[in-house]
């Protein structure tokens, strides 16, 4: 079986494959400050409830934008599972060409989910993640990655009206019904999610008209959402097609069968500077 991490900064995605098909998953916080060993308890108390066992997992996989977090999740993977994780990075085989001007910058997350996205909603595609920050991907046909635009996510925004203002409190990310509020909460949530919609209706439609003027021959572009969020904002939009929330897990598994020959217990191999 394979042990799949998908750790964000704010939360981290655990999954569990058997065969190439999820078994089980769970979202736990991204916590810099945890342990190894304090992340090992927790894993055998998951491992526990869904009647798993460590010596079942044949190997692992790590995508991570957060430093520290990696060295822990490997660590945890030498000390507790004794095996060499398998880390998304630059080198590692996607199937991807990255047309970024520097490709090393791409995040992880970024790649893995162009990768399951790709594979299976074929092309064009724009992917938007909603984590800590709000991503939009765009992917060509023949699996290019074009670049896309980052921007600040729900909660961040949410955040920082509470910290950056007297009297603002926090919200539940809620969406409240209407735009004319009576009251403070349901102002800030009619702002947070009708604003962040607004904001993804006009990104996606700008992308799609970059796209097809470098794609004239394409009739029709796939728009992919994941992340905690993306089904609240997919209620408010007509422009998002699917949301997929196991999206970026199935990326790791797909890279995990592209690499687990030529990376198992071993560091990764160059490859040519298009690919990353």
């Amino acid at each position: 079986m394979l042990l799949a991490f998908d750790a964000g900064n704010t939360n981290m995605v655990v999954g569990v494959f058997k065969d190439c098909e999820l078994i089980t998953s769970w979202r736990i916080q991204t916590d810099s400050y945890k342990t190894t060993d304090e992340y090992a308890m927790l894993m055998h108390q998951l491992f526990q409830y869904e009647g798993l066992k460590k010596e079942d997992i044949d190997d692992i996989i790590i995508s991570t934008v957060v430093p520290s977090v990696l060295f822990t999740l490997q660590h945890l993977s030498q000390k507790y599972f004794n095996k060499q994780a398998i880390v998304v990075e630059s080198g590692i085989k996607t199937g991807l060409k990255i047309k970024y001007d520097n490709p090393k910058q791409v995040g992880a997350d970024r790649i893995v989910n162009a990768v399951a996205a790709h594979s299976k909603y074929d092309g064009p595609l724009i992917i938007i993640d909603f984590g800590t920050a709000t991503t939009f991907c765009a992917i060509s046909r023949d699996g290019s990655y074009l670049g896309g635009t980052i921007a600040p996510g729900i909660k961040i925004s949410s955040d920082a009206l509470f910290e950056k203002t007297a009297k603002l409190p926090k919200v539940e990310l809620e969406e409240p019904g209407v735009t004319i509020c009576k009251n403070t909460i349901e102002s800030m949530q009619s702002g947070l999610i009708y604003g962040h919609m607004g904001m993804v209706s006009f990104i996606v439609e700008k992308m799609k008209g970059e796209l097809f003027s470098l794609y004239p021959e394409e009739k029709k572009v796939t728009v992919v959402a994941t992340g905690g969020l993306a089904s609240v904002i997919e209620s408010g939009v007509s422009c998002i097609d699917k949301v997929d929330k196991i999206l970026t897990l199935e990326g790791l598994q797909i890279i995990y069968e592209k690499n687990k020959k030529n990376l198992k217990h071993k560091k990764a191999c160059k490859h040519e500077e298009d690919l990353w």
